[in-house]
């Protein structure tokens, strides 16, 4: 998985009826836009570490200079 600042990182439910959650990446802390991720959850402004699971995508976003 590689990601940039600015990109999202979504966790699909994982039971019928369960929200998906979804955070911003404010800083990539592996190497080559690999993980850790330090996120800020879209739910409730937390930031925490995060390293994405099987179950974590990310969307892409154009990123202007």
């Amino acid at each position: 998985m590689k990601a940039q600042i600015g990109d999202r990182i979504i966790i699909r439910g994982h039971h019928i009826g369960e929200p998906d959650r979804d955070a911003e990446i404010v800083d990539v802390r592996g190497e080559d836009g690999g993980p850790p991720y330090l996120v800020r959850w879209e739910e409730d402004g937390h930031e925490s570490l995060f390293f994405p699971g099987p179950d974590a995508s990310v969307e892409h976003f154009e990123h202007h200079r």
